[in-house]
């Protein structure tokens, strides 16, 4: 619901969907969203990369899923900045106060005018307690390994030091089908 909430014929539609998509497919943080440039989209061994800037000046490459690959080519195609290499990936698509569109979004901006909007025009935001742009990193962390991901690869995958911090992230356990109470028989 998420993904499709945002208009597909708009310039801000286009770019809120590539930026839901990349956040929901590969698990992003939200200031690492916006440090994206146009130049972290790679080619490696074949396969379209992100290069990501995460927490520490670590760097870690991440395959680009085909859905948000083919949602942030048509934002790049739509917004015409594809060729500004050392340009930020995700930018305003209008700025009333001084005009300049060739700056990064804002982490402030993804969560109210992406997140929130979206998560209240489809009724997440009142369902789902403390909805925020980490949850998205949650969901995809749990995704991932309910279908079958490691969970040595998903820790590398979100940059995370230490596993037991990507443990937190693993919602799996926490499904009330799942519980005890549900195999006590007498």
């Amino acid at each position: 619901m998420l993904l499709d909430a945002p208009p597909a014929n708009t310039l801000k539609g286009k770019r809120d969907r590539a930026i839901l998509a990349t956040l929901l497919y590969h698990g992003l943080r939200r200031e690492e969203l916006c440090r994206l440039q146009v130049k972290d989209l790679q080619q490696r061994s074949g396969v379209q990369h992100l290069c990501i800037h995460g927490k520490r000046e670590k760097i870690r490459f991440l395959p680009m899923h085909p859905m948000a690959q083919r949602l942030i080519d048509e934002y790049l195609e739509a917004a015409g900045h594809r060729d500004d290499q050392k340009g930020p990936l995700f930018r305003p698509v209008n700025n009333n106060i001084t005009g300049t569109l060739d700056k990064p979004l804002g982490p402030q901006a993804v969560y109210t005018c992406i997140i929130r909007k979206y998560g209240k025009e489809t009724g997440i935001l009142a369902s789902v307690n403390g909805f925020c742009v980490h949850s998205l990193r949650s969901t995809a962390a749990t995704n991932a390994l309910e279908h079958g991901s490691d969970i040595g690869k998903v820790q590398e995958w979100l940059g995370h030091a230490n596993v037991s911090t990507t443990r937190l992230y693993d919602r799996r356990k926490s499904r009330p089908e799942e519980s005890p109470t549900f195999r006590v028989k007498y």
